[in-house]
């Protein structure tokens, strides 16, 4: 399941951006005492107790503006709103209940979204009177310091309970995330797979915002396409409906099983599509890249498919484990081998190999090289099995793999790829100590 989104919402300089930067636990959002210093928004991936959410901090909210400035921010915190599972309220305790406060909390309560109030600047609680905020009409209120941390732990606690449970997708459908950058012919492709018109295509990049579910059966298997909004560079992402849809895409790799990267052959590849791909491929995704507009690559010859994937593969090595397609959207050309590499990369990103024929190919990448000796101390490999799947993960476990060095787990990486394949999904060697 995708992340759930949390954002923190209200009027200008009570401190949001502090907030974000201690939940995150980097100061990744610029901070000033100058109001409206936040003007686009900044995610981040946030963990409390377990529990995993993006983080979505927003410009200050200035009601009754006409200042072009004050207007974009607007509408971006709606966008916020209408985005999030759950959003956090932000007010200045020692400032108090502002005009603007009560505005914004009637906004919250006719989103009809859950949300919480949270009293910032709260930092010494004995001394900060935050009650008078039940005034907004809340049964809580969650006095913090962004700038100490004090009743973070609180909020977190609140938060976590709070964010709404979503229904599990069925588990016989495998998600399928059309990921690339903008105007690639991502909608084109799925439309083409489909039959049908069913997502809008235009000339014009980011005509696509949302992620949208189009489902559909391939021999027997049930498929849900999701073509999503191209991911720009963050630097780029200067709008709210640019940002949204940069967070929708990280969400539906994060839902996918396989994600299909479509790129522009007539652009080559470029960082962004590589960025992409690693944003998959470390998320445990299945992977699949369609080089799209082939028909209009120039000086085409019959070793430049070939030139391109090695290309590619000098640039990031991990992509000699995933297939590419080289493919036309336009005249159709090889398009249904999407859905066989799809259905191919699944299976093999579920694939569960017995312990025993793990431990056998252990026995003989050990017996064509053994793993580096640490000083004064034998170093064992003594078995080996697989723990996980989606992606595949295999333990190895020994007596010091704290030494083990990271070229002797590629050699492993790669005889385990070589006798299996697991091609289009990513591998995981992880090494643990064998009980006493």
């Amino acid at each position: 399941m995708s992340l759930p989104v949390v954002a923190l919402v209200g009027r200008p300089n009570v401190g949001k951006s502090h907030l974000f930067n201690r939940v995150i636990g980097e100061a990744t959002a610029i901070v000033s005492e100058e109001a409206g210093t936040t003007r686009d928004r900044h995610f981040g991936e946030a963990e409390w107790a377990g529990h995993h959410f993006w983080l979505v901090d927003t410009g200050g909210l200035v009601e009754d503006s006409d200042l072009p400035m004050d207007s974009a921010i607007r509408q971006q915190v709606m966008q916020a709103i209408e985005e999030a599972d759950l959003l956090l309220f932000v007010v200045d305790a020692k400032v108090g209940v502002h005009p603007s406060d009560a505005r914004i909390g009637d906004l919250l309560r006719n989103s009809r979204k859950p949300w919480l109030l949270v009293a910032n600047k709260v930092d010494n609680p004995d001394s900060t009177d935050f009650y008078e905020f039940y005034r907004l009409g809340v049964t809580d209120v969650y006095p913090v310091s962004a700038s100490n941390g004090k009743g973070s732990g609180d909020l977190l606690d609140a938060v976590v309970q709070a964010i709404p449970e979503k229904a599990d997708e069925p588990s016989n459908a495998t998600r399928v995330a059309v990921i690339g950058r903008p105007n690639v012919g991502k909608s084109s492709i799925v439309n083409r797979l489909l039959g049908e018109d069913r997502l809008v295509v235009s000339d014009e990049s980011g005509t696509t915002r949302d992620a949208i579910d189009a489902p559909m059966s391939y021999h027997g298997k049930e498929l849900v396409f999701v073509d999503t909004a191209g991911l720009r560079r963050q630097s780029r992402i200067d709008d709210g409906i640019e940002f949204y849809s940069s967070l929708r895409t990280r969400r539906a790799i994060d839902s996918a099983d396989v994600c299909v990267l479509v790129i522009d052959a007539t652009e080559g590849l470029q960082n962004q599509d590589l960025k992409i791909a690693t944003m998959a491929w470390e998320a445990g995704r299945g992977l699949i890249l369609v080089v799209n507009k082939w028909d209009m690559y120039e000086d085409k010859t019959d070793k430049s498919a070939d030139k391109f994937r090695k290309d590619a593969v000098e640039k990031v090595p991990y992509l000699n484990f995933v297939p590419f397609l080289f493919t036309s959207a336009k005249t159709g050309q090889r398009i249904t081998k999407v859905l066989d590499l799809v259905l191919q990369v699944q299976e093999q990103r579920t694939r569960r190999i017995s312990t025993s024929q793990v431990n056998d190919a252990l026995e003989e990448l050990l017996a064509r090289r053994q793993p580096p000796q640490a000083a004064g101390r034998e170093v064992k490999l003594n078995y080996a099995t697989q723990v996980e799947v989606e992606p595949p993960t295999i333990a190895v476990f020994g007596n010091h793999p704290e030494t083990i060095p990271e070229h002797y787990i590629r050699f492993l990486h790669n005889g385990f790829r070589e006798k299996w394949g697991f091609h289009g999904s990513p591998l995981r060697v992880i090494l643990r100590r064998k009980n006493s």
